[in-house]
């Protein structure tokens, strides 16, 4: 019966174990990260994979930059729902990656156009996108330092031994 009512608790909103560090995307900002990032990897690798079926060598190293981005979404999303330690970890990696990719892409893509022909998910710091490639990550970072483990308190010292009698 403990089962049947621990159960019935989460049914009704209360957490599966009161007092653990869930995954970042179990928050209700959390939710909508995971929900704007899985957006973005289904955009991404959709586009992606028109551009490389259908017009590849008009701007290989965009189309392909557009499915690295699309990947890199996917894992970020993947560790935000994942939790527990190593999906914190590969979320912290993918959105990491991701705010080095949009910002070295964005910065390239504005100052050498002739390199992209055609746009990225990230070229010009996701300009076709509202600039939220720029933003995701940023945003992903805060949320997984916002809820990262809190450390346990310190222990306290040892009890002192009783002075030796004389």
């Amino acid at each position: 019966m403990p089962d049947q009512r621990r159960r019935e608790d989460r049914a009704l909103g209360a957490p599966a174990v009161a007092g653990t560090g869930g995954a970042p995307g179990g928050t209700g900002a959390g939710r909508v990260l995971v929900a704007v990032s899985g957006t973005f990897a289904l955009a991404a690798g959709a586009r992606a994979a028109v551009q490389l079926g259908t017009r590849f060598s008009e701007a290989p190293v965009a189309y392909l930059l557009s499915a690295f981005a699309a990947v890199v979404y996917v894992l970020a999303t993947v560790g935000l729902v994942r939790g527990g330690r190593g999906g914190r970890r590969l979320a912290l990696v993918a959105i990491t990656v991701e705010l080095v990719g949009v910002l070295t892409v964005g910065t390239l893509s504005l100052a050498d156009r002739a390199a992209f022909p055609d746009e990225t998910v990230w070229s010009a710091y996701g300009r076709g996108y509202y600039f939220v490639p720029l933003v995701l990550p940023v945003l992903g970072l805060l949320l997984l330092r916002r809820t990262g483990q809190k450390s346990p308190p310190p222990k306290s010292p040892p009890p002192k031994s009783p002075p030796p009698a004389s």
